[in-house]
């Protein structure tokens, strides 16, 4: 089978020859993610500056930005050509977004390492309003997130959504232009870039549950290769890789796709794995939700649990209707 991929750059010093080169998409967080995989490696090894390299790779997610994500596939639309490039040797190691990773990967691919978890918060930008409870009547909400439009329309069912995507700088350009009164965004990526100063409210995860995995960057590698696997082994967190373990393994059986709104979030205590689990229509309208606990060990088991549960409340007809859009 034939692969093939368009990388856009080699980040690297030239008088160093790299004994390691990461695959990343060319956004300003995606490259602050590989950055920060980066330092650390080069930190705990003990190398040089300049020895591990960073290969720019777009994706079909940076490509297609005419039509919303849901209209053009699943999960991986962040991934793919990273992953035929690891594939095909042209890389060593892919540093992802969690939440952007399918929830069966490639055969022949490993996922070694989760970096500690930032905040799983999202958070409301706008320019007009202080909060979602300050909106006008009829206000637009700007997402590609059909999880965060639906979590919206549930919280004010006179909320009209947009389709918005782009970095932070052109959503709030979008913003000041009036295309929609608020957007959402994650908080981690803000943190990460520096952007924190931007929010104008920070949402409650009681009320707005994130993402499965997100706020926490994973690494991938293939399975054979023992190198690469042992190095970024040693950036692996525990307490991150249980969460986020737990609320993939609740995405998979729930068959998590862009198509889907669904929610999860974890909490770690005293050995203990709380994991809740929301699944809703795309209008805000139904929602399902529950919540587990089990020992901290068992996450994975806890996450299949908890999706089979949602399984069975929303009925089939409600999982067909959400497959068909």
């Amino acid at each position: 089978m034939s692969f093939s991929y368009t990388g856009e750059a080699t980040l690297q010093s030239p008088e160093q020859t790299p004994i390691l080169t990461i695959g990343t998409r060319g956004s300003p967080l995606a490259l602050k993610q590989a950055e920060e995989v980066r330092d650390r490696l080069i930190a705990l090894n003990g190398l040089e500056p300049g020895t591990i390299a960073i290969k720019v790779i777009k994706t079909s997610g940076d490509i297609i930005l005419d039509r919303p994500l849901s209209e053009v596939g699943g999960k991986g639309l962040f991934t793919k050509e990273i992953e035929i490039a690891l594939a095909n040797g042209d890389i060593d190691i892919a540093v992802h977004s969690a939440k952007d990773v399918a929830t069966t990967i490639p055969e022949g691919m490993a996922l070694p390492a989760y970096l500690p978890r930032e905040d799983v918060r999202d958070a409301f930008l706008s320019l007009i309003a202080k909060s979602p409870d300050h909106l006008p009547e009829g206000a637009i909400i700007g997402s590609s997130s059909l999880r965060r439009r639906a979590q919206m329309k549930r919280f004010r069912p006179d909320f009209r959504t947009v389709e918005f995507r782009g970095n932070v700088q052109t959503r709030l350009k979008k913003l000041a232009d009036g295309v929609a009164h608020a957007t959402l965004l994650a908080m981690a990526g803000l943190n990460r870039l520096g952007e924190e100063h931007r929010v104008t409210h920070m949402l409650d995860v009681a009320h707005f549950p994130p993402a499965p995995g997100q706020g926490a960057i994973v690494i991938e590698t293939r399975a054979d290769d023992g190198a690469a696997n042992a190095m970024t082994a040693m950036l692996d967190d525990p307490d991150t890789r249980i969460r986020v373990e737990a609320e993939r393994a609740f995405l998979k059986v729930l068959d998590g796709s862009c198509r889907t709104p669904i929610a999860a979030l974890t909490t770690l205590s005293d050995g203990k794995l709380s994991l809740f689990g929301q699944l809703l229509s795309p209008d805000g309208a139904q929602v399902f939700e529950a919540e587990m606990i089990a020992d901290a060990d068992a996450g994975i088991d806890l996450g299949t649990r908890l999706g089979e549960k949602l399984l069975a409340d929303a009925g089939p007809e409600f999982i067909a209707s959400l497959k068909a859009g």
